[in-house]
């Protein structure tokens, strides 16, 4: 019986020791921006294994220097009470869950955008328990650490979009050539419509889904709230 207290004391001590892991990470990118997140080393070995020299496309911009257009774009797109929630849109997941139910499969995840963040920076993109529980427990640092509009300016810059291709800017300059302050409305709908599947959607960027589901986001746009 001994040995058992000890050895639940001993996980439990490991596991404060690993949140505490992550807790300092998120303290310090707060103040200061992420370089590679494991989102990002993922991919990139992924390329090496074709390519060995292979290098992601990717550079830091600060929020002001990111469009408006692209803010509310992805706000419409990916979750428009992002300025309300506290980390997670309930509704928004009951939604999903009814969805994949309906569907027989997982076809919507009902993320927000601080979840997506805390997968991106710190996680691999599995849909184990596990990883979706340690996500949530990232996402509750991150929305008592930090306001919204740095939890989206970092979003912003490491979100992929397309293979190797990382953060709006590279995105901005890939697609359109174009730095990420100069995006139009409609640029920054498609971009916004890619995030989903970004590798797919790459393929065929005016297909038309795309085109489709770039319309309905111009039209949601006005209505996103911004941080």
């Amino acid at each position: 019986m001994v040995g058992l207290k000890r050895l639940l004391a001993a996980l439990l001590l490991i596991g404060l020791l690993w949140q505490g892991w992550y807790l300092g990470w998120v303290v310090l990118w707060k103040f200061t921006n992420p370089g590679m997140s494991h989102f990002m080393e993922i991919r990139l070995a992924e390329l090496r294994e074709k390519r060995p020299n292979a290098e992601l496309k990717r550079q830091w911009v600060a929020y002001e220097r990111i469009s408006v257009h692209l803010k509310r774009a992805v706000i419409a797109a990916e979750d428009d009470k992002f300025v309300d929630h506290e980390g997670f849109d309930w509704e928004g997941i009951q939604k999903a869950l009814e969805k994949n139910q309906r569907k027989g499969k997982v076809v919507a995840g009902g993320s927000t955008i601080s979840q997506q963040l805390a997968k991106n920076l710190f996680l691999s993109p599995s849909k184990t328990p596990w990883r979706k529980a340690q996500e949530a427990v990232i996402t509750l640092m991150l929305e008592a650490l930090w306001d919204k509009r740095r939890i989206l300016e970092v979003y912003l810059n490491v979100v992929e979009w397309g293979e190797g291709v990382f953060g709006v800017e590279a995105a901005a300059q890939r697609y359109y050539g174009v730095s990420a302050a100069q995006l139009s409305a409609e640029q920054a709908a498609r971009l916004a419509v890619m995030l989903p599947a970004p590798r797919r959607y790459e393929k065929n960027p005016y297909s038309n889904f795309v085109n489709a589901h770039t319309q309905l986001i111009l039209g949601r746009m006005q209505y996103s709230e911004l941080p």
